[in-house]
């Protein structure tokens, strides 16, 4: 676990927990910057971003920024901060997106905003996995240490789960997914994986 963390990092956190504290003062923040679903008449663009700043509760924000400081640090050191700030911020944009979609044309909900780090924290996680597949971590349902790999999978595969069988209702597991869909596909196109390459590549 890092003992000092690089800046975006540490700015990522500092933002978080100052929005969280404006909530508690300003609490008609969420009809503005929580992401409202497709058809709600509260949708705006900029909640795409913003709801990645808001959260639902002390627990929330405290598990979020746990996860945060575990792997934040260490992805944004691999990455440089320019490629780990596109990194966080596109894993957060393609949670939102994929929420809005399974909300509005699968669970038809026009009711239920959606807050929270976790789309961004899911595709540091699965970054995590993929860059550092033999760490060991711990699985929060079964503490007991377990390769990076083998983490993510076992996570990945218990929100999916949740997600279609409805299981911890109230939890936006397909935004978690999301997160990870984002997250895989920018480290592929980074490895230069897709027939459109960037300039250089960036990761093996």
């Amino acid at each position: 676990m890092p003992i000092s963390l690089p800046p975006v990092t540490r700015n990522l956190l500092i933002a978080n927990v100052a929005v969280f504290l404006l909530q508690q003062v300003m609490p008609g923040l969420l009809g503005w910057l929580a992401l409202w679903p497709l058809g709600s008449g509260l949708f705006e663009p900029w909640q795409i971003v913003t709801n990645g700043f808001m959260h639902g509760g002390v627990a929330h924000i405290a598990f979020n920024m746990l996860a945060l400081y575990m792997f934040g640090g260490q992805i944004e050191r691999l990455f440089g901060a320019r490629h780990y700030t596109i990194y966080y911020f596109t894993c957060l944009v393609v949670a939102s997106l994929l929420q809005l979609v399974v909300l509005r044309w699968f669970l038809h909900d026009i009711d239920t905003p959606t807050v929270g780090a976790s789309g961004a924290i899911f595709g540091l996680l699965l970054a995590f996995g993929m860059m550092y597949p033999h760490e060991k971590v711990y699985f929060i349902l079964l503490p007991i240490p377990m390769p990076a790999w083998l983490f993510v999978i076992l996570y990945g595969g218990l929100e999916l789960l949740s997600g279609v069988f409805g299981w911890m209702p109230g939890v936006a597991h397909f935004a978690h997914l999301g997160g990870m869909l984002g997250g895989w596909l920018l480290i592929q196109y980074w490895r230069g994986r897709f027939p459109i390459k960037p300039r250089r590549r960036l990761l093996r």
